[in-house]
């Protein structure tokens, strides 16, 4: 799938992403659905999410946290308040620690209270991608906050592309429990 380039590609791609991580979730028994991961002996995969991640809940509490952070910083910037994507201290080099706070803050958080929250978050994110124009989310330049970037692509990145990561990573605890 090739990466979004315009507004109807972002929403498009982004709807049916989401819609086929539902109905993958969906496919999933109760048991599936609350399990730890437990992807098998011998399972080494370099990057830390696949430590930090114990369950489909923290998959979906980290998807809507990356949500807030997307929502947080438009409107912040939009309101005249300047603010980085990431907050203060993270970095693009450290942001992997503030996913391990992400994962902390909701250790207490229900499984289908996540549910509830990923699914409001990405309305959320949507009904704000409708508000802007493709030019607006597309092209460099158009708003000094976005850097080098532009606001699609963290769009793109804060849906579509998240979402592809959640279903590779449910589709491998569903693998290993079946």
């Amino acid at each position: 799938m090739s990466r979004p380039a315009t507004k109807p590609d972002l929403i498009k791609t982004a709807k049916e992403q989401f819609e086929k991580l539902e109905q993958l979730i969906d496919t999933m028994t109760d048991h599936e659905q609350n399990a730890s991961f437990n992807f098998g002996n011998g399972f080494n995969k370099k990057e830390s999410h696949w430590d930090r991640d114990k369950n489909l809940r923290d998959v979906l509490v980290h998807l809507y946290e990356w949500h807030q952070l997307l929502l947080n910083w438009v409107k912040a910037n939009q309101g005249g308040k300047p603010k980085p994507f990431l907050p203060e201290p993270y970095n693009w080099k450290t942001y992997s620690q503030m996913n391990v706070g992400f994962w902390n803050k909701h250790q207490a958080t229900p499984y289908a209270q996540s549910q509830k929250m990923v699914k409001e978050s990405h309305t959320a994110v949507m009904a704000m991608i409708e508000s802007f124009s493709n030019e607006e989310l597309f092209t460099k330049n158009h708003f000094s906050w976005t850097g080098t970037s532009t606001l699609g692509s963290y769009c793109v990145s804060a849906t579509s592309s998240h979402y592809d990561w959640a279903m590779k990573k449910v589709k491998k605890h569903i693998k290993t429990c079946r």
